[in-house]
């Protein structure tokens, strides 16, 4: 080593000067450089010499180098450490700065400070006698059992360490063959000591004292590596040689000191990843990131609290608030439960958005919407590499940032829109995210380290599951939100709805009134949908009519009151107001009746009034119309929007038995079409169906055409079936299909009626409708339990294993006709 060889350091030494770290003689450390002072020295010294002189620098401590050479130099430490730079490296990133590499030669005490610009240059005594290393005899005479007591701790303190690993073997044979001079200022530059107490050693200019402060430092680091080998529990080697490498890669530290004691000791991640940060001496913009990785906050598990809020925030939704208290009272019970992945499927306006929101308010949770609609690039999910340009964390690390714990509630908004492109499949990343057996690891790109999302509650939204890829399906939790009967959004709209639009259009209930009955006319002949998204539109356009007249009457009221200036100009004012009063009408809100006067408070919004603002009806029930001839049945629908009611038309006409089918119909609607057709012409003469021509052949010289209504909208799925079966039968018997019925369920070609899916959206759909008597799949009876009660004593439902019980059903007396005498069988 460097402090063995016999160097006489220059009487002239230029000074750099630390404050954050000590130099010992035979260690090495790595420094900075970014001031003004030591920039010089490095520039001009080190950069410029060619010269073995040049490269030895006197390395002061506790010293700070003032940030500009204008200002003065500060006192410098009395003692320092002769150092040789062994490796310079510049960058100018973020600013210009050197980090050089230095070994301790020896100490030096400085005698005078001959200059202190460009870089402060000093006369210096050396003190360590360098070339008296090698003869030792008469030292150890001296120093006796001082330096055998010492000895021995520094290879009890080895020892303890594993032998095994290649750098700790190489110093426990440094501690025989170097000096015993030179190992304390070697063993304390080891071991984890402070600054100050390295300073204490570096002041200590006798051997002897030297030891004597050294010897302290080594049984306290034996007696934490004691304690800690005690309370770790047993593992493998890998443990102890991870202690001793890291001695190795940062010199000044090793652990196993009191302060890994106590880490080792705390059983609790957070409070011990507390104690390091507050302990630690890192700058204020590092403090605040590690705080806002490790901050959480305190659930709110008070059920009952939960319920009122919910409650409050929400009308109906019983299956999501009881969900939501299912998992308050779980957490309750366990308190390190993982949080659930739960999806919202249901038509748009129904408040799938608000729920979530209103679920970490229950919580005291931080919220956080993610919009996925149109993502097509799984870098928005995972991140970028560093490597690329513009790289950033992806939506799920952001939003932790953005909210700043680890524990919020994720809204993953339209899960079902997710796209997919030559930049990768987002709905394959999402898996890890959603999975809670793999995201208490996930790996974010850019940040290419695991992060802890099983405290995260995600809550995922969409309009349908066809679209959501089977795997990633597959991890979330499934909770349908039907859309609202009318009672409900008559509930909703003067709960919430008609409260929100009063108070954004800066009205008061004094100012105007909206009845219930006024409600109900807008919901049935203004809006047809599940949810309540067109409802709050249309009390926003009524709020801004009545805004206008509140704010006229205002300005009318303004210019009453207001003193007149001369008579002439009164009399001119008062025959204009003859004038409009006497041509104005008052019949409704929107004409420009009392001109003169504001109006009369509470503004009443009527019928008159709703058509004066929103015009004439948008739907009107016209199914009695719509069935007023045969051939013509209603069936109901499933969409992503909600359920729909559907009619279905059929007409024949001569020709070559060819069957027509119209209106964008997908192929599982052809094949029941056709399904519909040939049951029909096998069960002819069971019900006396006849062509034009009257034979049991019903596409003997005929064609026949089914429409389905609405042409732009494309239409597919099975349950058309029954619908098809009962248009087709009515058209060929000649009999109304009562108007008041409506039908779903998918068919066979034996007559069966299979069970399909959406029947509450269906059945709300038809209850809008205004329908009565709604045919159902048998085996979809189970499925009833979940309609609101009041609308199930509104109905009255057929369920039907056949299409022998639809077609009862559906015709007034039932549809079983009697074999006309003499009736000879078909030869078909």
């Amino acid at each position: 080593m460097s402090s063995v060889s016999p160097i006489q350091i220059p009487s002239r030494l230029p000074l750099l000067l630390t404050h954050e770290s000590v130099l010992l003689p035979g260690s090495t450390m790595r420094t900075s450089v970014d001031t003004a002072r030591n920039l010089q020295l490095v520039r001009s010294r080190l950069l410029k010499g060619t010269s073995l002189q040049s490269t030895i620098l006197g390395v002061i401590p506790n010293t700070p180098d003032p940030a500009s050479d204008t200002q003065d130099l500060p006192p410098l430490h009395r003692i320092g450490t002769a150092a040789l730079a062994v490796q310079v490296v510049g960058s100018n990133w973020p600013k210009p700065h050197y980090t050089l590499l230095i070994t301790g030669l020896c100490r030096f005490q400085i005698v005078q400070v001959l200059k202190e610009k460009p870089y402060p240059v000093a006369e210096v005594e050396q003190l360590d006698r360098l070339e008296e290393f090698p003869n030792t005899c008469k030292t150890r005479e001296e120093l006796g059992e001082l330096s055998e007591q010492f000895y021995r701790y520094a290879v009890q303190l080895v020892e303890m360490l594993d032998m095994s690993v290649p750098a700790v073997a190489k110093l426990r044979r440094l501690l025989d063959s170097l000096p015993r001079e030179a190992l304390p200022d070697i063993l304390t530059s080891i071991i984890r000591t402070s600054n100050k107490e390295k300073l204490q050693i570096l002041d200590a200019v006798s051997l002897e004292d030297r030891f004597k402060m050294t010897i302290p430092l080594l049984v306290r680091q034996i007696e934490g590596l004691k304690l800690l080998q005690k309370t770790r529990k047993p593992k493998q080697d890998d443990d102890k040689r991870v202690i001793a490498i890291r001695p190795i890669r940062r010199i000044t530290h090793i652990p196993g000191t009191l302060e890994d004691e106590e880490e080792e000791e705390d059983n609790d991640d957070i409070v011990m990843l507390e104690k390091k940060i507050r302990t630690s001496s890192m700058p204020e913009q590092a403090h605040k990131v590690c705080v806002k990785e490790i901050k959480s906050t305190t659930d709110r598990l008070d059920i009952r609290a939960a319920r009122i809020l919910l409650d409050n925030d929400h009308y109906a939704m019983e299956k999501l608030k009881r969900r939501v208290l299912e998992y308050l009272a779980v957490r309750q019970l366990k308190n390190n439960l993982k949080g659930p992945i739960l999806c919202f499927v249901g038509p748009p306006g129904v408040g799938k958005t608000s729920v979530g929101r209103s679920v970490a308010k229950t919580l005291g949770r931080e919220f956080h919407r993610i919009a996925l609609g149109g993502v097509c690039d799984q870098s928005d999910i995972r991140g970028h590499r560093r490597t690329y340009v513009g790289s950033m964390p992806g939506r799920i690390i952001n939003g932790l940032k953005t909210v700043g714990v680890n524990n919020p509630v994720f809204l993953l908004d339209e899960v079902d829109k997710l796209g997919k492109s030559l930049q990768g499949d987002p709905a394959a990343a999402l898996l890890e995210v959603l999975d809670p057996e793999q995201n208490h690891n996930f790996t974010d790109h850019y940040l290419n380290v695991a992060f802890d999302l099983s405290q995260v509650l995600f809550i995922a939204t969409a309009n349908t599951t066809a679209t959501i890829p089977p795997a990633l399906l597959d991890r979330m939790e499934i909770i349908q939100v039907p859309g609202y009967t009318q009672e409900e959004k008559i509930e909703i709209a003067h709960r919430h709805l008609i409260p929100k639009q009063l108070e954004q259009h800066g009205l008061t209930p004094q100012q105007i009134q909206i009845p219930q009955l006024t409600t109900l006319a807008i919901i049935t002949r203004y809006t047809r949908e599940a949810g309540v998204r067109s409802l709050d539109r249309k009390f926003g356009a009524i709020c801004r009519a009545v805004a206008v007249k509140v704010a006229e009457g205002q300005h009318k009221e303004a210019k009453l009151d207001r003193p007149d200036v001369a008579d002439g100009e009164e009399q001119k004012n008062q025959s204009c107001k003859e004038h409009v009063l006497e041509d104005a009408k008052p019949e409704s809100i929107g004409d420009a009746a009392d001109l003169a006067l504001p109006p009369e408070m509470p503004i009443l919004i009527d019928s008159h009034a709703l058509k004066d603002i929103l015009g004439p009806p948008l739907y009107e029930l016209e199914v009695s119309e719509r069935l007023s001839q045969p051939g013509v049945a209603i069936g109901l629908a499933w969409t992503p929007l909600g359920g729909k009611i559907m009619f279905v038309e059929a007409s024949r006409m001569d020709g070559e038995g060819q069957l027509t089918l119209t209106g964008q119909l997908g192929d599982v609607m052809k094949e029941s079409a056709h399904l519909a057709i040939s049951w029909l012409r096998s069960n002819a003469k069971k019900y006396h169906l006849t062509n034009a021509f009257g034979s049991f052949d019903l596409l003997d010289n005929t064609d026949i055409h089914l429409h389905f209504p609405a042409g732009a909208v494309t239409k597919d799925g099975p349950s058309a079936g029954v619908t098809i079966v009962t248009c087709l039968a009515s058209l060929f018997s000649g009999r109304l299909v009562r108007s008041d019925v409506a039908m779903t369920g998918e068919i066979t070609l034996r007559g069966l009626v299979l069970p399909v899916g959406g029947i509450k959206d269906k059945v709300l759909a038809a209850h809008r409708a205004g329908l009565k008597h709604i045919i159902i799949p048998q085996r979809n009876e189970k499925d009833l339990e979940e309609i609101p009660s009041n609308v199930r004593q509104d109905l009255s439902f057929v369920t039907a294993s056949c299409l022998d019980e639809v077609l009862n059903a559906a015709f007034d007396g039932g549809f079983i006709v009697k074999t006309r005498p003499g009736l000879t069988d078909s030869k078909l």
